[in-house]
């Protein structure tokens, strides 16, 4: 089992920062990809970005070239860097994690943006 934490949500001015870290814990050995996937009230959830253990990232169209995902491989964390938010960018955003052909998410993490 891999439990993962997040932190750093909170409730943000259009065009500010907010900057979101998960720990992974547990069985942390094998972890693959991890990533970042976000759920606006009543939207399904989506994709945000994802990193490989080598670094390799991948990113939504919407926030390509403003959120920044990162990785520490030592700490088993993932980090989140958001900029020039949007209020379309509000939601409940998620940790996810892959080992061994099974996906876990953490609790979530929410960011509001106000317009």
């Amino acid at each position: 089992q891999v439990q993962l934490v997040e932190s750093g949500g909170g409730l943000v001015q259009a065009g500010g920062s907010l900057r979101l870290s998960c720990a992974a814990s547990g069985s942390i050995s094998s972890i693959n990809s991890m990533g970042w996937y976000r759920q606006a009230l009543g939207k399904e959830r989506e994709l945000v970005a994802t990193i490989t253990p080598d670094g390799s990232t991948q990113y939504a169209v919407p926030v390509k070239g403003r959120f920044i995902i990162s990785r520490d491989n030592a700490k088993n964390t993932v980090t989140l860097q958001l900029n020039s938010l949007k209020a379309e960018d509000t939601g409940v955003y998620l940790c996810n994690a892959w080992r061994l052909g099974v996906r876990y998410w953490g609790q979530g993490t929410q960011v509001t943006v106000s317009s």
